[in-house]
């Protein structure tokens, strides 16, 4: 195990910041959510600038956004330890990766009514 009493380095926080950007490079290989995802932001950061929503407005979107995010981040990081934990099928971690996914369900749900309730005015304006 590593000393913890490590005193801080810039090195060592731009070694920090390659670990976890290697972990959303992971994600975005391995897991095709993410790229709904990924496809999900794309739209609603254009469609966002397009219609020229409020800052209060970016704030909510970024928000939910970051939400769905990180849930899909934990549920993969949960996905791969179950795997190690337990490589042989046991009913137990298949309920524990239901409840991962079912965060990430919520989540995006929960992004999807905010980014209705955003963009269905402008929407309805338009026509």
């Amino acid at each position: 195990m590593r000393n913890n009493s490590e005193t801080f380095s810039f090195s060592g926080r731009i070694r920090s910041g390659m670990h976890a950007v290697a972990g959303i490079v992971e994600m975005l290989r391995s897991q095709h959510n993410a790229w709904v995802h990924l496809v999900a932001s794309v739209v609603v950061i254009v469609a966002g600038w397009l219609y020229g929503v409020s800052a209060t407005q970016w704030c909510f979107l970024i928000l939910v956004m970051m939400a769905v995010w990180v849930a899909e981040a934990l549920n993969t990081a949960f996905e791969l330890l179950c795997d190690v934990a337990s490589p042989e099928f046991h009913p137990l971690v298949k309920k524990s990766k239901d409840v991962a996914a079912g965060a990430v369900l919520l989540s995006a749900v929960g992004a999807a009514v905010v980014g209705a309730i955003v963009f269905v005015p402008f929407i309805l304006a338009s026509w």
